[in-house]
């Protein structure tokens, strides 16, 4: 039976035991593709990261010098396991967590805000006008319960960013965002090859999109 990305007790349950996973790519692989948007950012742009699970990709972005990055992730969780790895990397916490739903980020972002005095972190307070968006396959979770969710991901992302910034999706799926009415332009931003196990095994690939706010 196919795991439920899309329900909240499947990664209570997985977050329970789990500490540290990477979907799709490494979290310095995946920044690799987006170094040329970096390249153009100053350190103090709003990041949000969403589905921020056990991934490390928030300690990459630090050690760049990015600490203006709010991690999100609907299971509260995630938020600890993030803080940890944040803490065992660098002995203290600088950046934002917070529980939000990817299908309601402006309701549970603001929510979240008034609740989270006695975070780690120096300034836990979530901002809501992001320049860059990063979703390592949470797209793909979320699309488990449909095209309707996925659409309400759409609304949501673009209620949190600037009008001149820029969403970048990675999705095991080459038609993630092939839906109509869209409130993004949204182009392939490179298409990376998996990994082969034999070498006549058929090509298969990771998408990764830029989606831009029209």
């Amino acid at each position: 039976m196919a795991a439920d990305f899309e329900q909240q007790s499947y990664w209570h349950e997985r977050f329970s035991s789990e500490t540290a996973f990477e979907w799709l790519l490494s979290s310095a692989d995946f920044l690799s593709l987006v170094d040329p948007l970096l390249a153009n950012l100053s350190r103090s742009s709003e990041i949000l990261h969403i589905g921020s699970g056990t991934s490390d990709l928030h300690n990459h972005l630090r050690k760049r010098g990015f600490l203006n990055v709010t991690n999100v992730d609907y299971e509260p969780l995630a938020a600890h396991r993030g803080q940890e790895l944040e803490q065992r990397a660098f002995g203290d916490v600088k950046l934002r967590y917070a529980v939000a739903d990817a299908t309601r980020l402006p309701e549970d972002l603001t929510a979240g805000a008034s609740s989270n005095d006695d975070s780690e972190s120096g300034d836990c307070v979530p901002r809501y006008d992001f320049q860059l968006v990063l979703d390592k396959s949470t797209c793909d979770a979320i699309s488990c319960g449909g095209e309707e969710p996925l659409r309400k991901m759409c609304d949501s992302v673009y209620q949190c960013i600037r009008s001149d910034g820029a969403w970048i999706a990675l999705s095991y799926s080459a038609h993630r965002f092939d839906m109509s009415d869209l409130p993004f332009d949204v182009k392939v931003l490179s298409k990376v090859p998996t990994p082969k196990a034999r070498p006549d095994d058929p090509d298969v690939y990771y998408w990764c999109y830029c989606l831009r706010p029209r």
